[in-house]
């Protein structure tokens, strides 16, 4: 009935997160960061010293630090320690007692523990939505995107993911800065996220957002939102340095990449992106207008 030893497994790295079937940008000003339940109660039943929890830990801590850098709101949600029966209700036929029978493992862990400047949800289920504020927190900061991190990935984060896309709330999951019962179960909570209720994005795509006003595009990025467009067939003969027309992209699609690009502060042009031709020339075009941004 309670939380199983969790063996440790590699964090997914994003050439490996699945292909988002949106083209959402992630905005700073737009954004507010859950650390979803990172108790030590929950990330007991990991080996605390294996990579995996250790690139959790850095990354979380390097998003957290970004994010009080570029005054986006950082929430947290906890159980508590003191459940009463009716309060938890089914969760004890799922799960046991939970956090009650370890009052001392209801913080925080140490590396993340909440400042003054943070918000702490009390977490009643999966989704941190229920029965707390946080809709009504990111309405008065003017806020409609939700950064995701934390454990575990295919239970409460996902939930709490979809959740936020039924209120109309963008939510993006930071592939590599969960952690969930096994790799398969990870992979599982990205693919349902990228697939049906948010975006999947990497720790550094978020600590590369703000630079100088410009939202970064990286090569992963570029290959992820161009094989979103593309048939099954298609993307599986796929070649980055073959004329993209081959594989079935059109004008509309080019013209609707150009918006959305020049929404994150990239200028490029349809007249551009047609004579460039190649995924590889469409980088090597984004990559040096990225940087010209970057330097004025």
């Amino acid at each position: 009935m309670s939380i199983p030893r969790i063996a440790s497994y590699p964090m997914p790295s994003p050439e490996q997160f699945p292909k988002n079937k949106v083209n959402w940008a992630f905005q700073p000003d737009r954004a507010v960061f859950l650390i979803h339940d990172m108790q030590a109660y929950f990330l007991r039943y990991y080996d605390q010293e294996s990579e995996l929890i250790q690139t959790l830990k850095r990354n979380l801590v390097a998003i957290k630090a970004f994010c009080q850098a570029h005054n986006i709101p950082v929430i947290y949600t906890a159980q508590p320690n003191d459940q009463a029966p009716e309060d938890r209700a089914l969760l004890n036929d799922m799960w046991g007692n939970g956090v009650n029978d370890f009052p001392e493992l209801q913080p925080v862990i140490p590396e993340l523990a909440p400042t003054e400047a943070d918000t702490v949800l009390v977490k009643w289920r999966y989704s941190a939505f229920h029965r707390s504020n946080l809709q009504e927190l990111m309405q008065s900061w003017g806020r409609d995107q939700l950064l995701i991190g934390g454990v575990y990935a295919h239970i409460g984060c996902m939930v709490t993911a979809t959740d936020a896309f039924m209120r109309d709330i963008q939510a993006f999951m930071v592939g590599d800065a969960l952690a969930d019962f096994s790799e398969a179960e990870h992979i599982q909570a990205l693919v349902y996220t990228a697939g049906r209720s948010g975006s999947v994005i990497a720790t550094q795509d978020v600590l590369n957002s703000a630079q100088g006003g410009v939202q970064k595009i990286t090569y992963a990025d570029l290959k992820a939102q161009v094989l979103a467009q593309l048939d099954e067939e298609d993307a599986a003969e796929f070649a980055p340095d073959e004329a993209l027309l081959n594989f079935g992209l059109d004008s509309i699609q080019i013209m609707n990449f150009v918006s959305h690009w020049r929404e994150q502060g990239i200028e490029v042009s349809f007249a551009e992106l047609a004579q460039a031709e190649t995924l590889n020339d469409w980088w090597a075009l984004i990559e040096a207008r990225q940087s010209m941004e970057l330097a004025s």
